[in-house]
């Protein structure tokens, strides 16, 4: 019976001290989500992300990818940061119907292992310049040869096919399928969820820092990393509506400001909304010939309220202004994910086109409409003597008592009480006639 204690006791004892083994068994996955255009912002959130799997210990970074592309050069940042992470990485593409398009194909490629969500799409990878264009003969060979030797890097470790396709997404541009990519090699991984990933992945070996690691993902605590505010703002403003929506509102209260100076409201929205568009345009590929014309149509709409031409100006305005949108943002070659939606540029314009009209018809009212104070607005005025009037006296003329004189003495002198109309305004003095309705 003692015995039979002892074992008992030596057993749960055992079990605790395994308690803290298993809890240190446990695999530390930091998650990140990068959604839409490789921009300046998602480079911040990949890298950030890196450095704090690497500082806070975590045994493995996912980063879930949807991306239709974006720039090169900061494409290379990223790429050249995930092949420097001492922490392994796992880019998979997700969810169904993303993409890993452009330079999100080097992205996935530059992860230690690659996964995609069925449904998904990997390719498409030809260089443009920064304007959207495509790019000279020379300059195209350069950065198509740069291009593949870098995708032909990061694909070494994969079977000859699945370096073809890899050079294939440079070269001809070519989009593959997941279940294509995984046939050919260039993926590792078919996964229908991040739970499945990390099953899948359990037992998989990689090389990080040209060392082997093999991953244990049986039991793992999964950490989600969002973006920070800033973040998520920058990534914001590189859509090409906001830039344009930004752009527009901008010069429209600076052009309020200068028209009614002394407020500072609309001045500084208006620097605030430029500030904000310089960055989302400085960022995408733009054609900086449309900003002149985009320029010019506010210039006319100013001019229209100047010297109004019963809206001539301001029709051509709005021509000008959606011409100047489209050339700006919607060039021959720019992706269409980077392009500005067209309606919304032809309802901007008119609702642009529309105020200014606005305030051209008011400013014309005014002109036309009677005058409502000063001097001149006494003359015709009809009031009454308050005293005999021959030839000074006084009057009451809308509400006040004017000292008046008589216009016309061959009349005879104005009694108390008679109407008279003010015919002239001589400083403080009225000159006045009998009304001829008194009579």
């Amino acid at each position: 019976m003692r015995r039979a204690t002892l074992v008992l006791i030596f057993l749960a004892a055992a079990l605790l001290l395994a308690r803290p083994a298993l809890a240190q068994a446990e695999t530390r996955v930091l998650v990140l989500t990068a959604n839409g255009v490789v921009t300046p912002a998602m480079r911040d959130y990949i890298l950030r992300g890196i450095e704090v799997a690497d500082q806070q210990g975590y045994d493995l970074l996912v980063l879930q990818l949807n991306t239709p592309g974006g720039g090169i050069g900061t494409m290379t940042e990223i790429v050249a940061a995930m092949r420097q992470s001492r922490v392994p990485i796992v880019v998979y593409v997700t969810p169904r119907g993303a993409m890993a398009g452009s330079a999100g194909t080097l992205i996935t490629l530059a992860g230690h292992a690659a996964a995609m969500a069925p449904e998904t799409i990997i390719g498409a990878a030809s260089p443009i310049d920064a304007s959207g264009q495509d790019l000279g003969a020379t300059a195209q060979k350069k950065e198509m040869e740069a291009l593949t030797a870098l995708v032909r890097t990061l694909a070494a470790r994969r079977s000859p096919q699945a370096v073809d396709l890899a050079e294939a997404t440079i070269t001809q541009a070519q989009a593959v399928s997941a279940s294509e990519a995984l046939e050919a090699g260039l993926v590792d991984f078919s996964a229908a969820g991040l739970t499945d990933l990390l099953k899948q992945l359990d037992g998989y070996t990689v090389t990080v820092a040209d060392q082997e690691m093999t991953l244990a993902t049986a039991h793992t605590r999964a950490d989600a990393l969002p973006m920070t505010f800033i973040e998520q703002l920058l990534a914001i403003l590189v859509n090409p509506n906001i830039s344009f929506l930004l752009l527009t509102i901008g010069v429209q209260a600076i052009l309020i400001e200068l028209s009614s100076p002394g407020g500072w409201v609309a001045g500084f929205i208006g620097a605030v909304a430029l500030a904000l568009a310089g960055y989302g345009l400085g960022v995408l590929p733009v054609n900086w010939f449309g900003a002149l014309f985009m320029l010019i149509a506010f210039v006319l709409f100013v001019l229209d309220i100047k010297a109004p031409t019963h809206g001539a100006l301001t029709a051509a305005g709005i021509g000008a202004f959606i011409v100047g949108a489209l050339v700006l943002f919607n060039s021959p070659n720019v992706p269409q994910f980077q392009r500005v939606s067209i309606p919304l540029v032809i309802a901007t314009g008119l609702t642009v086109g529309a105020s200014f009209a606005l305030l051209v018809g008011i400013g014309l009212r005014a002109q036309k409409a009677p005058v409502q104070s000063g001097s001149e607005t006494l003359l015709g005025a009809t009031g009454v003597a308050r005293g005999e009037i021959n030839p000074h006296g006084q009057a009451q003329v809308r509400g006040e008592l004017w000292s008046v004189e008589l216009a016309d003495e061959a009349g005879g002198a104005i009694q108390p009480g008679e109407k008279v109309t003010v015919v002239a305004v001589q400083g403080i003095r009225l000159k006045v006639r009998r009304n001829a309705q008194s009579r």
